[in-house]
């Protein structure tokens, strides 16, 4: 039975990518495999996968969910826009997280980006509702910030709201990136395309919640964050057909995990769209997927949890000690990791 402090590690803090690398494929890829661990280029992955198998992204867009506002009473405020609850002709409503020195009461009003006024609504647990005067996307885009993670130390400038999206992305309503399809351009995707590779999506809103922190030793009290997302029914078909043929289903990052996985709970893959709370830890069988390309992710986190139970707890402390040894790129801007699951077999 595994606790929190097991899945920690000590890090670099040099290792923390600060910046993107202006070629999208020039990452390093640990390849992690029952043969052991082997240093390779990512631009290389298309010869790591077979002809037939089915790459699964994440086609989620990044809002510029990021504002600062002040309040009637002047006071200043900042918030994070969690997700769009609604976005039609007579309702624009938003759930956010905000910091201010008071709390804004229901019924006031906030100024942000000095450009329009929001009215707060009721609470919604841990976020505030607010009610935004006209289309929340048109709004959001025009005037908010793009939200890098709190470990990057610079503020978002035109190359970060390039590079901070899959070049895929398609949705709006992340605030975070599916950071490992980053390192895919188009140049690559044709290559998989080429080599008979199939490709297919799904959509998972990355919330805020993806940082926060595990606060309890006791990973059963862990009390997950929802994030909403869809599989569609051509994914289905395309999963499927992939599996009847023997062959590999290869999500590209943990958010698209998480999406197949939380649509394969009953043990088979159906497709629709949900919230999601699914924790996945040491112990879980994976049901859908086969193969995982990531990124490295911080110490205690959740997803460090997931990658553990994927590849095998040993397998992942093995992994991380490697590559902080030869110094690979660590965290949403860093490099990559190519991982089998070893679910059934190495727990």
């Amino acid at each position: 039975m595994y606790s929190l402090s097991d899945f920690d590690f000590e890090l670099p803090p040099e290792l923390i990518a600060q910046t993107a690398l202006p070629d999208r494929t020039a990452s390093r890829l640990l390849h992690v495999s029952d043969t052991g661990i082997v240093d390779r280029q990512f631009s290389d992955i298309v010869d790591q996968l077979d002809t037939g198998d089915l790459l699964v992204f994440n086609d989620t867009r990044v809002l510029k969910a990021r504002f600062f506002g002040a309040k009637e009473t002047g006071g200043k405020v900042e918030m994070l826009v969690e997700r769009v609850i609604k976005n039609t002709a007579d309702e624009h409503i938003v759930h956010v997280q905000l910091r201010a020195s008071k709390s804004p009461l229901a019924g006031s009003k906030i100024r942000l980006a000095d450009a329009f006024d929001v009215t707060v609504g009721e609470r919604a647990g841990e976020f505030f509702t607010l009610h935004f005067p006209g289309d929340v996307f048109e709004l959001i885009e025009k005037y908010g910030r793009l939200p890098l993670p709190p470990y990057i130390n610079h503020e978002a400038d035109d190359f970060d709201e390039h590079r901070y999206q899959t070049v895929y992305s398609r949705v709006p309503g992340a605030v975070a990136a599916p950071t490992a399809g980053l390192h895919f351009d188009e140049a690559l995707l044709e290559k998989c395309k080429a080599k008979g590779i199939q490709l297919a999506f799904v959509t998972l809103h990355v919330g805020a919640g993806t940082f926060q922190p595990v606060r309890t030793e006791d990973l059963s009290k862990h009390d997950m964050h929802s994030e909403w997302y869809t599989v569609p029914e051509e994914t289905v078909a395309a999963v499927r057909a992939t599996k009847a043929a023997g062959k590999n289903v290869i999500c590209v990052g943990t958010t698209s995990m998480r999406a197949i996985e939380s649509a394969s709970q009953t043990g088979e893959l159906l497709a629709g769209s949900d919230d999601t709370r699914l924790f996945i830890t040491p112990g879980y069988r994976f049901k859908t997927v086969d193969r995982l390309v990531t990124n490295f992710h911080l110490p205690k986190s959740t997803l460090m949890m997931l990658v553990s139970a994927f590849a095998g707890y040993d397998a992942i402390r093995e992994a991380y000690a490697h590559a902080i040894a030869q110094k690979y790129r660590f965290f949403s801007y860093g490099d990559a990791m190519l991982l089998t699951n070893r679910s059934g077999t190495h727990q």
